[in-house]
């Protein structure tokens, strides 16, 4: 709580985090009064810093001296005294350049946000691909494999394709497809896929469609196609720059990191959090309730197109992580992709 720190604690705990932040090395506080400008005698800062090892916000290393900060510290720190300035025109610039491709379709466009997350951050870019319920119905195609079995090749109003394997209890031919394509694409297009779904459900109940052969297939197939991915999909670029951290350096650790990046279900789960917060979201430490991500932090945000949120992007790294710096490119991510997928076709 912020009423148990004096503002000599305060000044203390912030010098002691961004100079860990920057060094990864423990804090003294012969560093704190020669390099760090703490008008303090040498003895009042070790009282100091011994009163915030005991009140949680720092620890002792075994090794060392010095101090560092814990997750508690960094919580503090983030809500309490980080100063988070906007990005300057140079860097969006730098940012916006990186969209400079006219006509970008959604999945390239979330590429390359993940990409531009990770180079300007120097960690782990990462972006939820839309679920399939948020977009927008343009087209639909049933591809005939064998005599049971059939793709369905589903295409989003923003370039995003989505394909289904289904199993089919009755053979259908070439020409029953094209006839159930060109119905739902007429019938379908411009809908959201919740719209679609409530609609197939809808006709699905009446008495025309109860006796259309066609129809019954076609919201048959419809249905079975636009069931909505279970885990959901992230686009993750820069995992090399875990192994450039010290926290890491464990082989151990490093393999845990890259096995949850693998399964992703964790990240999802992460990403989801933020699709209901407005603004960007800070996860430090056990926040993430994730023993495998307990020295990670993420910062999220998410990014809207024109019918409301739909997805979210990020950047993930250590415990030790400069957010006065990575919250704004975040955050003016985030907004570059809301604006773009706005004027955009999505």
């Amino acid at each position: 709580m912020a009423e148990t720190l004096t503002d000599r604690s305060q000044k203390i705990l912030e010098a002691i985090i961004e100079e860990y932040i920057a060094t990864a090395q423990p804090v003294g506080s012969k560093a704190l009064t020669q390099n760090l400008g703490i008008k303090l005698s040498p003895a009042s800062v070790r009282n100091v810093m011994a009163e915030l090892e005991e009140l949680g916000y720092l620890a002792s290393p075994h090794t060392s001296a010095g101090r560092i900060p814990t997750e508690k510290g960094y919580r503090f720190y983030v809500d309490t005294l980080l100063q988070v300035s906007d990005l300057d025109r140079r860097q969006k610039n730098q940012i916006e350049q990186q969209y400079g491709q006219h006509g970008l379709q959604m999945a390239d466009m979330l590429r390359e946000a993940s990409r531009t997350l990770s180079s300007f951050s120097n960690y782990t870019g990462l972006v939820m691909v839309p679920r399939l319920k948020v977009t927008i119905f343009r087209h639909i195609e049933f591809v005939k494999l064998s005599q049971r079995l059939i793709l369905a090749v589903f295409v989003t109003q923003s370039g995003l394709v989505q394909n289904k394997l289904i199993e089919i209890d009755e053979d259908l031919t070439p020409r029953d497809l094209e006839q159930i394509t060109n119905y739902l694409n007429q019938t379908m297009i411009g809908l959201s896929i919740q719209e679609v779904r409530a609609r197939v459900v809808s006709e699905m109940t009446q008495e025309k469609a109860l006796y259309d052969h066609l129809l019954r297939r076609a919201f048959a197939l419809s249905s079975a196609a636009l069931v909505d991915e279970i885990t959901g999909d992230i686009i993750i670029e820069g995992t090399s720059h875990f192994l450039e951290q010290p926290e890491f350096a464990d082989l151990k650790c490093m393999k845990r990191i890259i096995q949850t990046f693998e399964q992703k279900s964790i990240l999802v789960d992460l990403l989801d959090r933020g699709l209901e917060t407005e603004g960007v979201q800070v996860i430090i430490g056990s926040e993430t309730e994730y023993s495998e991500l307990s020295d990670c932090s993420l910062i999220t945000a998410a990014y809207s197109g024109k019918r409301g949120t739909l997805g979210t992007l990020g950047v993930i790294g250590p415990n030790r992580m400069p957010y006065s710096t990575i919250i704004p490119i975040v955050d003016y991510t985030a907004n570059l992709i809301s604006r773009l997928l706005d004027t955009d076709k999505d």
